[in-house]
């Protein structure tokens, strides 16, 4: 598996977890947990080598993942459960953009291959004589 594929697959769980921690622990618990992948998304960015349109959305993810640890060490709340949650939401769309983006690269490939048939052996034995 490319390193493409699994670091768009561990954001998008990461922005899962965000999502469910929203609803399922309280907003202080939802904030660190938030700053963590936050971290985490800007740790796994920055040493990946990427092409034009991977890279794109390295820079969205980027600008989120900034924005969200950001905000989740100024707000608090209620603030800060909603907009954790918009952020889970974001770093979870960007990953299946991600894939979707890896995918299609991937039957770029295959597309332009071509299968050229074998020569048949009868005319290759009238080549030869």
């Amino acid at each position: 598996m490319s390193q493409r594929f699994i670091s768009n697959v561990a954001l998008g769980i990461a922005g899962a977890v965000i999502v469910v921690a929203t609803q399922a622990f309280t907003p202080h618990t939802t904030g660190w947990l938030a700053f963590g992948v936050s971290l985490g998304a800007l740790a796994l960015l920055a040493p990946l080598q990427r092409e034009r349109g991977q890279r794109m959305l390295d820079v969205e993810v980027g600008l989120l993942a900034l924005w969200s640890a950001v905000a989740s060490v100024v707000y608090t709340g209620t603030t800060l459960k909603w907009l954790s949650f918009g952020e889970g939401v974001g770093f979870a769309a960007l990953a299946v953009a991600g894939l979707i983006v890896h995918e299609l690269r991937t039957e770029r490939v295959v597309h332009a291959l071509q299968a050229v048939p074998a020569p048949d052996e009868a005319d290759e034995l009238q080549a030869a004589a």
